[in-house]
């Protein structure tokens, strides 16, 4: 398990409000969090602010 799905499970509400104050087009829809499917996740959200996986991981990572 990587270091950004340890830190989602853990902290997924201060990392939403992060990722919604940077990336203002989310939505709520957008950043629904399920346990195993982080990577779902991440194509949600880069799919809709055009940023790589990488580059949100990073983000989440700095957190």
């Amino acid at each position: 398990m990587s270091s950004t799905t340890d830190k989602m499970k853990g902290n997924w509400n201060v990392i939403k409000g992060k990722l919604k104050q940077k990336y203002g087009d989310l939505t709520d829809d957008d950043l629904t969090y399920v346990e195993g499917q982080e990577d779902e996740l991440l194509g949600r959200i880069q799919k809709r602010t055009g940023k790589t996986k990488e580059e949100l991981k990073k983000f989440i990572d700095e957190l």
